[in-house]
Order: C-alpha cells, then sequence, then structure tokens
C-alpha cells in the first residue's frame, strides 16, 4: 500500500477539512498533482488503490469534503452544495499551491471538476469526469434521495456487506462477497457503540429536498472550458445517472482532447479500478505527460 500523511486545511467558516496526501518520488515532484474529488457519500478511501498504482510517480491528494469521514460536518447543513465545496477546494489550492494539476472527479467530484475548470484552464493539466455530465438522469436522482441521509447501522461488517450487495446489486452485477466487503470498508466506519455505520453527515442530504435545489446550472457551457484540457469521460454501460446520450454529447462539445471509455456491466459509477477504466487513466495521464 502507498504510504500517505493525514494533513488538514481550514475552510472560509471555519471548517477543519481533511486530505491524504500521497508524495510524488523526488524525481516526479514537477509532474502536476493528481487531485482526487470524491461522490456524494464517499470520501479518500475511495482512491485507496488509485493512489496505490500512481503514487510515487505522481503526487496524489485525495480530499474528503466537509461532512464526510475525517472532515468536519458543516452547522450550516445548506452548505452541503456544490458552490461550497468549490470553495472549499478553491482554499485548498490556495494553500498547496500546485503550479498544474489534473482532477479525478467521481460523480459529485465530476460537478466540482466542471465548475472549477473555466477557472482554471492554465492549471488544470487534465481531467477526469467519472459517469456525470451536466445532464443527470431523473431515475439516478430518484435513487439518490431515496437513501443519502437514510442512515442505520449493522452489527457486523458482513452484514453490511450483505445490505449493500441487496440494495446495490444492479450496480454492480458481477461482485462477489470479498468486493462488497471491500466497499462497505470505504463507505462506512466502527461507530462508538461498536456498530457499522455509513461514514458521513446524515444532514447531506438536506439541499436535495429543496424543492427545485437539484436544477442547479446549465452545465453544457462549462465544457468549452475542456477544449484544450486532456479530458478523459468514463461512463458505467448501466448507469442510471449518466446517460450514453450525453457522454457521446460531452465528446462531441468538448473535441479532439476528450476520450470516452465505457465500463462494461457496471452502473454509477465505476471504481476506477476496472481494467478499462485503468487503462483510459494511463492514456490520459500520458497525454497530460506529453504537453509538458
Amino acid at each position: 500500500m502507498a504510504q500517505y500523511e493525514d494533513k488538514y486545511w481550514w475552510s472560509n467558516d471555519g471548517l477543519r477539512l481533511h486530505y491524504r496526501d500521497y508524495p510524488a518520488d523526488a524525481e516526479n515532484t514537477s509532474r502536476p498533482m493528481l487531485l482526487c474529488l470524491p461522490g456524494l457519500t464517499r470520501n479518500a478511501r475511495d482512491f485507496a488503490n488509485f493512489a496505490d498504482r500512481y503514487a510515487g510517480q505522481w503526487r496524489v491528494v485525495c480530499l474528503e469534503l466537509r461532512g464526510r469521514a475525517e472532515s468536519a460536518y458543516a452547522k450550516d447543513p445548506m452548505t452541503y452544495v456544490p458552490l461550497t465545496y468549490a470553495q472549499d477546494i478553491e482554499r485548498l489550492l490556495t494553500d498547496l499551491a500546485p503550479q498544474r494539476f489534473v482532477a479525478i472527479g467521481t460523480s459529485l467530484g465530476g460537478i466540482l471538476t466542471m465548475l472549477m475548470a473555466p477557472t482554471h484552464t492554465n492549471r488544470m493539466a487534465g481531467a477526469l469526469l467519472n459517469d456525470i455530465g451536466p445532464d443527470i438522469e431523473e431515475a439516478g436522482l430518484d435513487r439518490i434521495r431515496n437513501y443519502v441521509g437514510t442512515g442505520g447501522s449493522h452489527p457486523t461488517w458482513v452484514h453490511a456487506a450483505r445490505a449493500l450487495a441487496e440494495s446495490s446489486g444492479d450496480v454492480y452485477p458481477d461482485y462477489k462477497l470479498e468486493d462488497w466487503l471491500a466497499m462497505v470498508k470505504r463507505l462506512n466506519r466502527l461507530n462508538s457503540n461498536g456498530r457499522i455505520s455509513l461514514d458521513y453527515d446524515m444532514r447531506i442530504a438536506d439541499p436535495l429536498k429543496v424543492p427545485g435545489n437539484e436544477a442547479g446550472f446549465d452545465m453544457w457551457p462549462v465544457l468549452a472550458a475542456f477544449r484544450e484540457i486532456p479530458t478523459l469521460i468514463v461512463r458505467g454501460e448501466l448507469s442510471d445517472l449518466m446517460s450514453e446520450k450525453t457522454a457521446q454529447r460531452m465528446v462531441k462539445d468538448i473535441g479532439a482532447s476528450a476520450e470516452l471509455v465505457t465500463v462494461p456491466r457496471v452502473g454509477h459509477a465505476p471504481t476506477l479500478d476496472e481494467p478499462e477504466a485503468i487503462a483510459g487513466i494511463d492514456r490520459l495521464l500520458e497525454r497530460v505527460l506529453a504537453r509538458g
């Protein structure tokens, strides 16, 4: 396993936020930093395998959004929205001051990547948008609304794994028990009562309950910012959040700098551990290096 250091930064409203910092080897410190941005209910553990593959060759920074894992919970749950997350990330980038970075964004992390791109066209050396685009399918949104913030706990990791397999078997139809165990250990923590519970503030669901709040902005115009940035779009073949139509339109709008990879027999979202995703990431990073 790649070695990392637990580090922290402060938000504009005084929250102590956490990230894992995997260093680059001395000969690779001039390379762009890989900035990993997780999905709505996820955390830095989601990128542990990714870091195992690329740390050393690259500096890999895996952050945790407010209200997740080791990052502080917000006093006001209505700050659990993309614009506030983007402001938090801007503070981290100010602290770290990388000359250039590659944004690796899964789901919500991809939305944040899209929000950041127009103001970072000179510093964003590459981008990965994992199973997310400007149009989000209603079926996927309904599924997210139904499970986010519902809480609950389990007596053992195996119980938690079996429950996740029952609720999400259609997302990863080929998973075995060991795969579900690995996933629940990324999603959950052992709480003070000795039970297994989700590792995020249940109130991150509150903004999703506000009528019309999920509409957000028209994100299609921001794709113009990726036309000069090597961009990988990853889509799960079974995704209920990102349609094939949206993925194809993104490639068309971005143009020659975009590549689309579809991961077979996976829904929302690919873990980026799949062979197709790994090969696509390797090609993306080769393009980043080729541009200097």
